[in-house]
């Protein structure tokens, strides 16, 4: 006679991990923990969150993936201002992100660019002007029915982010520039387009010499037009 089938509930020790990782957080957070400061160690935590060391020493790895935290000799591990862009620069894969994701980073983007504008005028050189007319001096004049060429695009608006003195804005722009060539030359969104205003870079460059944050941020806006045009056509 056959023995029966005992049932045996089958612990989810992922989902466990899960909750203890955002437990640590809020628990780092509660105690108003700032960078550098050490943490509980792991048979703290352990009796903290009544989970075993374990699970605890999983969670912290996740952790220290994250770069939340990190392991110092003598201090332990200590809280730590992670590397954002690092982190997020490691899934911005256009290869194996969802159309839908792919299609909103890249409004995403254009939104930035217009954005910028009061930083630019505010902060823009002598030296600066002269290295984007030098910038622009060789780019073809481009039709309005055609797209952009992404190389000329990408030195003259990476000049562009390095003008608002923003080292943020500058990582985020080199990490986002595989999505946005990527989304440039697919088929997510239509191609030929017909626009009746087109500023050209060298206008950008006029504008930004001679007029306002106001006029950069509707120049730009007529500048991206033919991007904009595609997304709504």
């Amino acid at each position: 006679m056959e023995k029966a089938e005992e049932n045996v509930e089958i612990i989810d020790s992922g989902s466990l991990v899960d909750k203890v990782e955002a437990n640590l957080v809020s628990l780092l957070h509660d105690r108003k923990l700032k960078v550098g400061d050490p943490i509980p160690t792991e048979l703290e935590l352990s009796k903290s969150l009544s989970v075993s060391r374990t699970v605890i020493r999983e969670a912290l790895t996740r952790l220290k993936f994250m770069g939340l935290i990190e392991s110092r000799k003598k201090k332990g591990a200590v809280i730590t201002s992670p590397d954002i862009f690092g982190i997020m620069g490691k899934s911005m894969n256009p290869y194996i992100l969802d159309q839908g994701t792919l299609k909103e980073i890249f409004e995403m983007r254009l939104s930035l660019e217009i954005g910028m504008a009061d930083f630019i005028i505010e902060r823009v050189t002598k030296k600066d002007i002269r290295e984007l007319k030098e910038i622009t001096a060789d780019e073809p004049d481009l039709s309005e029915s055609l797209r952009f060429q992404i190389e000329h695009e990408i030195r003259f608006h990476g000049k562009l982010y390095e003008i608002t003195g923003n080292n943020t804005l500058k990582k985020f722009q080199r990490m986002l520039l595989p999505v946005f060539d990527y989304v440039h030359s697919s088929d997510l969104f239509k191609k030929d387009v017909s626009i009746k205003k087109y500023v050209s870079h060298k206008g950008l460059v006029d504008i930004i010499e001679h007029g306002s944050a106001e006029m950069l941020r509707n120049g730009m806006r007529n500048h991206l037009e033919n991007h904009f045009a595609r997304i709504f056509s």
